[in-house]
C-alpha cells in the first residue's frame, strides 16, 4: 500500500542527512522510525492496560503487596538466597 506523508522541508532534509551517513534510503529511514514509533506506542498502551486491569482486580479482591515488599524481594535477585515471588495479601 503507498501512502503519502507531507513534511516539511526542514525534517525532510534531516531524514535525507540521516539516510546518508546510515548508507540508506530515506524510505528505509521513515519506515524504521514509524515501526519503532507504533511498537514504543503500542507497548505504552499495554503496560496501560495492564495497570489498569492490576487496578481493576486489586479494587476487587484487595490482594497487594507493599512496596517494601517488592523491593527485598527485589533485593534477592541474582544473589544465592534469591527468593521465590512473595504472596499477595489483603
Amino acid at each position: 500500500m503507498a501512502t503519502s506523508l507531507k513534511i516539511e522541508d526542514t525534517l525532510k532534509g534531516r531524514v535525507q542527512h540521516l539516510a546518508s551517513l546510515r548508507r540508506r534510503s530515506a524510505h528505509w529511514i521513515m519506515l524504521e522510525a514509524i515501526q519503532q514509533y507504533v511498537e514504543r506506542e503500542e507497548a505504552r498502551e499495554n503496560f496501560k492496560q495492564e495497570a489498569l486491569a492490576s487496578w481493576a482486580a486489586y479494587q476487587e479482591t484487595g490482594q497487594h503487596l507493599t512496596g517494601q515488599e517488592v523491593r527485598a524481594w527485589l533485593n534477592t535477585w541474582g544473589t544465592d538466597d534469591e527468593k521465590a515471588v512473595p504472596l499477595c495479601h489483603k
